[in-house]
């Protein structure tokens, strides 16, 4: 897993789920490789974002729809 310290300098799209919060709480995505994706919090565009594989990616959300994260 790798990180970028700037989200807003990848250039790429960022999208979030539809089930998001009203107040924007929630994470968004963005394909940055057919690879790897980039995961920040909405409420911090230029904080950091995560850059991760599609298998950890699926991980994380298999962990958190589980309850185990």
């Amino acid at each position: 897993m790798n990180r970028v310290v700037d989200a807003s300098t990848l250039p790429v799209t960022w999208w979030k789920s539809s089930a998001s919060g009203a107040q924007s709480d929630c994470v968004e995505c963005a394909i940055v490789t057919p690879e790897q994706v980039a995961v920040r919090d909405s409420k911090a565009p230029s904080g950091p974002a995560l850059l991760l594989d599609r298998a950890s990616l699926a991980g994380l959300v298999a962990g958190i729809k589980s309850g185990a994260l």
